[in-house]
């Protein structure tokens, strides 16, 4: 069972940047497709990144790429998402999470607390 605990949300204005990082218990970290997810207020929660196992594959959506790149340390049980050139729709929660190997799209298992990124024009 992989638990996450998002970190490093904040405040940033358009343009900034952030890094993200989450953080999973389990001994199955380094076996097991990570991604971020999303929900913006009023709005449905989306995907927005995954990264393999291995993390040589990425997976991305339209109005992420280009901007934010996924990355993960097994040694340390953790992926990051570094957040660049912040616009004001990026402002939400962001959650990490399991997903399928074979549909990394789609979440799989619990959700952590999230963490908020707000960015400001």
């Amino acid at each position: 069972q992989v638990q996450p605990v998002e970190s490093g949300g904040g405040l940033v204005q358009a343009g900034g940047s952030l890094r993200l990082s989450c953080t999973a218990s389990g001994r199955t970290f380094s076996d097991t497709a990570m991604g971020w997810f999303r929900q913006a207020p009023g709005k449905e929660r989306e995907f927005v990144t995954a990264i393999m196992s291995g993390g040589g594959r990425t997976y991305y959506a339209d109005s992420v790429k280009g901007r934010f790149t996924i990355s993960r340390d097994n040694a340390k049980n953790t992926v990051y998402l570094q957040m660049n050139s912040l616009k004001p729709e990026d402002t939400a929660v962001y959650y990490c999470a399991r997903v399928f190997i074979m549909d990394p799209f789609r979440p799989l298992g619990s959700w952590g607390q999230g963490t908020w990124v707000i960015v400001s024009t």
